[in-house]
């Protein structure tokens, strides 16, 4: 059917992604680098989660993926207060 061929392409592009944003995070020059390559690095888990859903008919995985979307969303916030330097 064509939506699977559509959505196991999407996984593809989406470990693409993920190795080059990986990386990112390993090679990044700075700690910003590293953060906005983790920043990258959770939004493309995050749309894998959401993929594995469609693919699974599975809609308990959304909740995960939400779940990980705004606990992901307050550790970047930290981390860059942290290399902000602010209190």
């Amino acid at each position: 059917c064509m939506t699977e061929i559509v959505l196991y392409a999407a996984g593809a592009l989406l470990a693409l992604a993920f190795l080059l944003a990986m990386i990112r995070f390993a090679i990044g020059p700075r700690g910003v680098d590293r953060v906005v390559a983790f920043d990258v690095l959770t939004i493309l888990s995050i749309s894998a989660i959401v993929v594995a859903a469609l693919v699974a008919g599975r809609a308990i995985y959304l909740d995960v993926a939400l779940v990980y979307a705004l606990l992901s969303f307050l550790g970047v916030i930290v981390a860059a207060r942290y290399l902000e330097g602010g209190d």
